[in-house]
């Protein structure tokens, strides 16, 4: 029976025993102690509280007693208390009483300890076993931990150290899974701290470095796999950067292969999206195109900071501005002021070219001033290049072009006077605009504009003065004979080398020389083609050869002319020879006959008579073949074979040799098929009727 279960009539002291009495004495003396969280089991204060109050009250067996007692003094007995049955029913009840309660007490379990009120230094074994095991019932590292320290201090030689480190290296085994846990989730650093935590003095720590080196590996191997993905990303190897995430499915954490591995499948495929950008963005920019470099930089400014393109989308967005900027400066190199302003202005100062960008277009803006090529415009790009600030790096280009400009005044000073000259027109005025731009030193930035006016100045002046040599000749070399053409020639010859009608002198005079030449060369010519038509080739083309060689205005034509004479001559000699070798009749002579006469040019009056002649001939040749197939068919096929292609005889030829072929070759006679019998169909066996 334990305390709690003792009845509150009774009396404390009556009902307690020694060992009980002890204890009290020493949790009164020493107080209630609470090492651990673990709540009591069984409590003693608040029976003690009822007994106290019980005892102030009393028993109500007590009370009876004294009534007994007053009535036996007096003598006078109740007549209940000599009733029989009254006796024996008490009988019955109170020794039934004693042995139930009795019983209750044997039966009724020991009060558990109350672990949190222990003074441990005098604790059991068997009551530090049962505390430790509360503790560890609520699977914590501090309650585990705790519950080691409860049992790991008793001695080796205690009868219970089998079972206590048992009990040990199981709750250390649970503080390792609960480190595991943590690294599951991530919590690399908590769960190494937690395995640590295990005394070094267990032997369950031996388990604590494995453990460790375990998830340290695990952890180690799959940031390496994360970190070479990443990599991958950044240089936009999608296909590698996918072969590497699938590997983190196999590492052994839930953390990698389940948080870790959704984080870097969704960062590569936002990052596809994003280097499809940035690759569409460089394709446009590779265009040149200022439309297209711009979207190309919007497309580059929407990557976003989390993306892990961004620092390459932002290294280019710069590059794309820089080549607009260089875009500008090719339109300014060629003098298009206006288009490169344009094209500067437009550059987003997400480029970060601002500062070159407003340099440029002030060197631009200034330049374009200059190049409007009067005083007032010299003067204004003068003003605007002075207002550049010092502190710029286009200061000191802005200096040069200010000390260009200065000097340029004074020489479109210059060139204003002398292009007013030159607008009348006449030679006087002419050589005075030339002398007045020779003023202009050749180091002056206007000396190349100078050295061109002047030609051209000076190309008006011979003009006017050798128009008339020229207009004399063309109207000397009107009548066109040789004296008259002769003579404009040496009129047009008056015209210097390097004067400006030079050239169209040069011109003149070799057509007229041409025109000279005809007339001399033109009788040889015709000569020569009067030979031609009356069959004297050979003679023909000796005429004519003198005129060909000589080169003059008719070489040409004469050289055409000995051409088409020589063929003439060709082709009559192969005629000749196909007449002559056709006459011996063998199958050989008539197969090179045919071949000579097929040389006759198709232009030729003697192609007719050749084309007659290779049908003859051909028709010869197939009678040969049939003769000769009476006696050797194979032969017969050879020489129908050389019948050519266009020939009366050919097709003929053809159908005879197919035939020859068909008769050396026969066909195999076509085997009969096996007829099958057909089967009458079975009759029936009913009746009408049935």
């Amino acid at each position: 029976m334990t305390e709690r279960d003792i009845p509150d009539s009774w009396s404390r002291a009556d009902g307690r025993e020694p060992d009980q009495n002890k204890r009290l004495s020493r949790t009164e003396q020493f107080g209630e102690t609470q090492p651990f969280d673990v709540p009591a089991t069984g409590s003693t204060s608040k029976s003690v509280k009822r007994r106290k109050k019980n005892h102030k009250k009393g028993l109500p067996i007590n009370s009876n007693s004294e009534e007994i007692t007053q009535l036996s003094s007096t003598g006078k007995w109740p007549r209940w208390i000599k009733s029989w049955t009254l006796w024996l029913v008490l009988l019955m009840l109170i020794p039934g009483s004693i042995g139930f309660l009795a019983m209750a007490m044997l039966l009724k379990l020991p009060t558990a300890p109350n672990c949190p009120s222990i003074f441990w230094p005098l604790a059991s074994a068997s009551v530090r076993l049962h505390c430790a095991q509360l503790a560890a019932s609520k699977q914590t590292v501090n309650d585990l931990l705790q519950a080691i320290a409860l049992v790991k201090e008793l001695p080796e030689s205690h009868p219970l150290h089998g079972e206590i480190d048992r009990f040990i290296e199981e709750w250390s085994r649970d503080i390792l899974k609960l480190a595991d846990q943590s690294f599951q989730t991530g919590n690399l650093e908590e769960a190494i701290a937690t395995a640590r935590k295990i005394p070094e003095d267990v032997a369950a720590y031996k388990l604590v470095d494995e453990q460790v080196d375990k998830w340290q590996t695990i952890w180690s191997k799959a940031e390496a796999t994360y970190n070479g993905a990443i990599a991958e990303v950044k240089e936009r190897r999608w296909q590698s950067a996918f072969m590497l995430s699938a590997k983190m499915l196999r590492v052994d954490n839930q953390y990698w292969a389940g948080t870790k591995y959704d984080q870097l499948n969704r960062l590569i495929a936002t990052a596809r999206e994003d280097g499809d950008k940035l690759g569409k963005a460089e394709n446009l920019a590779n265009t040149k195109v200022v439309d297209k470099l711009l979207e190309a930089i919007k497309l580059a400014e929407s990557i976003g900071q989390e993306s892990y393109l961004y620092q390459k989308a932002q290294e280019a967005i710069p590059a794309f501005g820089r080549k607009m900027l260089e875009l500008a400066k090719e339109k300014l190199d060629k003098r298009d002021a206006d288009e490169a302003l344009n094209i500067a202005r437009q550059i987003p100062e997400s480029t970060k070219l601002q500062g070159e960008t407003d340099d440029f277009i002030a060197i631009a803006d200034a330049k374009r001033s200059a190049w409007i090529g009067n005083v007032s415009g010299l003067e204004a790009a003068i003003a605007q290049a002075q207002q550049i600030d010092p502190s710029r790096p286009v200061y000191n280009e802005a200096q040069q072009l200010i000390a260009r400009w200065q000097l340029e005044i004074e020489d479109v000073a210059n060139l204003e006077k002398a292009r007013i000259l030159a607008s009348q027109g006449t030679v006087p005025n002419l050589t005075a605009a030339i002398a007045q731009v020779q003023l202009i030193p050749a180091s002056n930035p206007r000396a190349t504009e100078a050295r061109q006016e002047i030609g051209r100045w000076q190309s008006q002046v011979e003009t006017i003065e050798d128009q008339p040599y020229l207009d004399r000749a063309e109207q000397i070399a009107i009548f066109e004979d040789i004296n008259s053409l002769q003579a404009a020639i040496a009129q047009a010859s008056e015209i210097r080398r390097g004067r400006a009608l030079y050239p169209e002198a040069r011109k003149r005079i070799r057509t007229w020389v041409g025109k000279i030449q005809r007339i001399q060369d033109q009788p040889y010519l015709d000569q020569a083609q009067e030979l031609a038509q009356s069959g004297n080739l050979t003679a023909a083309i000796s005429a004519a050869q003198q005129i060909a060689s000589s080169g003059r205005a008719l070489s040409q034509e004469a050289q055409a002319a000995i051409n088409d004479w020589e063929g003439q001559l060709r082709t009559r000699e192969n005629w000749r020879k196909a007449q002559e070798v056709g006459a011996a009749g063998t199958p050989e002579a008539l197969v090179e006959a045919i071949r000579l006469a097929d040389r006759v040019s198709n232009n030729s009056i003697l192609r007719m008579d050749a084309n007659l002649a290779i049908d003859q001939w051909s028709q010869q040749l197939l009678e040969i073949a049939r003769s000769q197939s009476q006696s050797d068919i194979a032969r017969g096929i050879d020489i129908a074979k050389s019948i050519p292609r266009g020939s009366a005889a050919y097709s003929a030829a053809q159908e005879q040799i197919k035939a020859w072929q068909e008769f050396l070759n026969p066909q195999p006679a076509p085997q009969p098929q096996p007829q099958t019998e057909s089967l009458p169909f079975p009759q029936s066996t009913t009746t009408d009727g049935q």
